[in-house]
């Protein structure tokens, strides 16, 4: 594999010559191969899976040097002899008699590295590579994978651990590769080698144990076996990896599905570490995307695009306080410091104005958000309000087209529309425990109705108390409505999970589950895949309308 050149030493304790020209060198690293190269090859074989990363290189290589210069190159490096020896004759048949032209050490230098720098971009404009996808040691790393275990290339690693595995009563210091796919496990001590694989669909337990001779360890069992892994540098970043990558073969043996790399993820602006891939980027987006979605209900496709510091203002109590805003694809969320003390959602599709309000020295970097249901919601302290503004523009442009799709199918007399029309809940008019009467009805006059008739009980049941608890309890819920504000986008404080406690009316009680469930975006989601199928049988064509409500949580 090509590489970006870089200055190396030329460690002749460490590596054999096995080709040479005047320009380039090509070396094997001792303690690989056949026989391992005696002592000094079971040292170097055992140093290389011991030690750090930084020693942990590939078995072959190739250096370029200029004839009258001690700096040294590296430029390729190779996990099999025939890998290495394409690249040596590629260079011997292409660079060799172009070099000899040259006159001056400083041109050939820069030559052969705009030459090898333009190969790589090559490669990776042909297969679609991005630059900031994986650094040349995880590169590395995944080639020493895919040698050591056999792996295919559609097997993709994840990220590399150094630990120790205890077969039986040793410990085997090694390195921990975890993949898509596979928990495998590496090890070469003085001429003795471990390997171990286990798919992650045979996993029956993961958990984290802690004793006085393993403080840190991990214990994988299968149907057949239990392994014991310990000695990690970050054993809850590792523990956590692996908990996602089980979920993660989990779900795919219950739906049938394999794992897609997220292609959307931005481009970073700043240097990785080193051991941070692609496809660990975008399981560490999925988990926070998890997080979220679990924290506010909200449907399952929804990312979460960042998040930041922030004050709310709360009108209940004309409080600023102190939390964490949420922005995804379709909506804006915010949590308290305190758990307890406030959550907000705003779905964009109910978004009316976003716009930048005036900055003082007690109102820092405000931002205002307004709704259809005419409430306004004030966040300050925002560290970069121009770029979150222009995020949030960016995606009230996305769903534009999905408010009027909304508006044609979907009415306006829920709990769950956020429209300035009146709901059942928050309406003052008759209710199923009030009774109305019309005194002025012309068409029986009033002297002639009986007093019995007039103010007659529809039902026994008006007797039961029952029916004046379900009222205190409706009268409860309209001044909660009045001061937190209605629908999706109310205030979620304390006060409302009391009153979910306490009990709903019965005539409350869908649309509430509803929005509280988190089933009220899921299904604003849903209408799009309502419509009409047409069925054509025995020569008669039959249109169905099919609509889309979402399943309940309970149904699998």
């Amino acid at each position: 594999m090509w590489v970006h050149p870089e200055e190396v030493l030329q460690a002749g304790a460490l590596w054999i010559t096995e080709r040479a020209n005047p320009y380039f060198i090509l070396q094997k690293r001792k303690g690989h191969g056949d026989g391992r190269g005696g002592l000094a090859g079971l040292l170097v074989g055992t140093l290389d899976v011991v030690l750090d990363s930084s020693a942990r290189v590939a078995p072959y290589r190739i250096l370029y040097q200029t004839p009258d210069s001690l700096i040294y190159w590296i430029i390729a490096h190779g996990c099999s002899r025939k890998e290495i020896t394409e690249h040596w004759e590629w260079l011997e048949q292409n660079l060799l008699q172009t070099l000899s032209i040259f006159e001056n050490e400083n041109d050939i230098t820069t030559f052969v590295k705009g030459k090898v720098q333009g190969i790589i971009a090559e490669y990776n404009k042909n297969h679609d590579v991005k630059e900031d996808d994986d650094t040349d040691k995880f590169k590395e790393a995944i080639c020493t994978f895919r040698k050591l275990f056999g792996m295919p290339e559609e097997e993709k690693l994840v990220n590399y651990y150094s630990c120790s595995y205890w077969k039986g009563r040793v410990p085997r210091q090694g390195w921990l590769y975890l993949s898509i796919n596979h928990i495998c496990f590496y090890s070469y001590l003085l001429g003795k080698e471990a390997k171990l694989v286990i798919r992650w669909a045979d996993i029956t337990q993961l958990e984290k144990s802690a004793t006085l001779l393993l403080p840190d360890a991990v214990k994988v069992s299968t149907r057949l076996a239990e392994h014991v892994f310990s000695v990690f540098l970050n054993i809850n970043e590792t523990f956590k990896l692996m908990e996602q990558l089980a979920n993660i073969a989990m779900r795919q043996l219950l739906d049938n599905k394999g794992f897609e790399q997220d292609r959307s993820l931005p481009k970073l602006k700043r240097k990785t570490p080193k051991k941070v891939s692609a496809l660990k980027r975008d399981l560490d987006a999925r988990a926070k995307s998890e997080r979220y979605r679990a924290l506010f209900r909200l449907p399952k496709d929804e990312k979460l695009d960042g998040h930041t510091g922030c004050t709310l203002w709360t009108p209940f109590n004309k409080m600023h306080i102190l939390g964490q805003m949420f922005v995804s694809t379709n909506y804006i969320c915010f949590t308290s410091k305190e758990e307890t003390l406030c959550s907000l959602i705003i779905p964009l599709r109910e978004v009316t104005i976003v716009e930048k309000a005036d900055s003082s020295n007690f109102l820092p970097s405000p931002v205002s958000i307004s709704t259809k249901n005419r409430m306004t919601f004030l966040f300050a302290n925002l560290k970069d309000r121009d770029f979150l503004v222009q995020r949030i523009s960016d995606f009230l442009q996305q769903t534009t087209s999905k408010i009027y799709f909304e508006r044609e199918t979907t009415g306006s007399g829920s709990l769950l529309s956020s429209s300035p029309q009146r709901s059942s809940l928050g309406s003052e008019g008759s209710s199923e425990g009030e009774r109305q009467f019309n005194l002025n009805d012309n068409s029986v006059p009033t002297a002639t109705q009986a007093l019995m008739t007039m103010y007659r009980r529809r039902s026994p049941e008006e007797f039961n108390p029952k029916l004046a608890k379900e009222f205190l309890k409706e009268q409860a819920w309209k001044n909660h409505i009045a001061e937190y504000g209605q629908g999706v986008c109310m205030y979620r404080t304390e006060k409302t999970k009391d009153l979910v406690l306490k009990g709903i009316p019965e005539n409350m009680r869908g649309e509430l589950w509803l929005l509280f469930s988190g089933e009220a975006n899921s299904r604003t989601r849903s209408h799009k895949q309502s419509g009409v199928v047409i069925v054509t049988t025995g020569g008669k064509t039959h249109q169905i309308l099919v609509l889309g409500f979402p399943k309940p949580p309970f149904v699998v």
